[in-house]
């Protein structure tokens, strides 16, 4: 697709994603051993486009020095910095001086998807649509605003959430446009495309088309999310062109080291450097490079973030632990836990049952 131009949205902050985004944009966090950019890179690669803009704004300089030209990805990439919030829509704007051709991809870096981005653009080509929105399925729409269609596929209205939702289609994140519609997106503000640009379309009775499935789709905002979505990478539920045919219950970086009878299931990650000590469990985990487990401890469903320290018969559970934390021998984080970089938790300082 050589006259199709990808642009990815990575300009925000990740605050739900806290502490971990105090060192790291969120799309740069390690995700089945990557940076999740990395996965949504290689999957608009397969695609065929190799034109790729990003949209950038915190800690801009990290992408551009962690991916330069793109050249290692096969990709050619830019970037445009946003020097203040713009929205989605201005976000998109922002970048038009670095697009040339007419029919431009837009990704929200947020989101891990399977789908085939090469049907989302054909459906747009065939239907002569002005923009194409990718809409997924859920058996659960209440927590998203919903998009119902008509019978040839047309969006007919956006609608925010509600607790009767009278569609299961909910927005993914993804939308083709015609290069002119960008060019009518005021310039210099902050633009929502769901609240402003789309609702405008419709109102003018521009042509907008729906491309549904029912494909893989994860918005990776939250700790939950992102935990459950680096786990079906690695156990091959979500795909990623990046991991090749690597699948099953754990991924184990080179260079980390793990004791004997350790055990390490649910699509744990092991950094590199990270070390797992004997009869540790890690179910679900997400180790980042350098990371210690002691001696017994469990970690599920949690992240460990870089260079932290877990010691012997902890358990961890829906937790974030930050980059150079030390959580003591016998202490138990549970249900949302989140500790800061660098804090000390001594031997049993924190626990959610009575010292035995």
């Amino acid at each position: 697709m050589s006259d199709v131009q990808a642009v990815v949205l990575v300009g925000g902050k990740g605050t739900r994603l806290r502490p971990l985004t105090l060192s790291a944009p969120k799309p740069m966090l390690p995700t089945a051993g990557l940076p999740f950019l990395t996965h949504l890179l290689s999957r608009i690669g397969a695609s065929g486009i190799k034109d790729v803009v990003l949209g950038t704004s915190f800690k801009a300089h990290v992408f551009s020095e962690y991916y330069g030209d793109g050249s290692k990805l096969d990709l050619n990439m830019r970037y445009v910095t946003e020097e203040e919030p713009l929205g989605t829509g201005g976000g998109i704007r922002n970048v038009l001086d670095e697009l040339t051709a007419s029919t431009i991809v837009v990704f929200n870096g947020d989101v891990l998807g399977g789908t085939d981005v090469r049907n989302v653009v054909a459906t747009h080509r065939d239907t002569g649509a002005d923009v194409t929105l990718h809409l997924v399925r859920v058996s659960d729409p209440r927590a998203f605003g919903s998009v119902p269609t008509d019978e040839n596929g047309r969006v007919t209205a956006f609608l925010e959430k509600t607790q009767d939702p009278p569609t299961d289609q909910i927005n993914a994140g993804t939308y083709v446009f015609d290069r002119s519609v960008i060019e009518e997106i005021p310039a210099g503000r902050e633009v929502s495309v769901e609240r402003e640009v789309f609702p405008r379309l419709l109102a003018e009775g521009r042509h907008v088309q729906a491309y549904v499935d029912q494909a893989y789709w994860r918005d990776m905002g939250t700790p939950e999310d992102f935990v459950r979505g680096s786990a079906d990478l690695v156990r091959g539920i979500a795909p990623s062109p990046a991991l090749g045919d690597r699948h099953g219950e754990s991924l184990v970086h080179e260079g980390a080291g793990i004791a004997p009878g350790a055990v390490l299931i649910g699509g744990t990650v092991v950094g590199r450097g990270a070390e797992i000590g004997p009869r540790a469990r890690l179910d679900g985990a997400v180790i980042f490079d350098g990371a210690v487990i002691e001696a017994g401890a469990v970690v599920e469903r949690s992240i460990v973030g870089s260079g932290a320290r877990i010691g012997p018969r902890a358990l961890i559970r829906d937790t974030v632990i930050g980059d150079g934390a030390e959580v003591g021998a016998r202490c138990e984080l549970l249900r949302g836990a989140r500790v800061w970089p660098g804090v000390q938790i001594p031997d049993g300082g924190l626990r959610f049952s009575t010292d035995v």
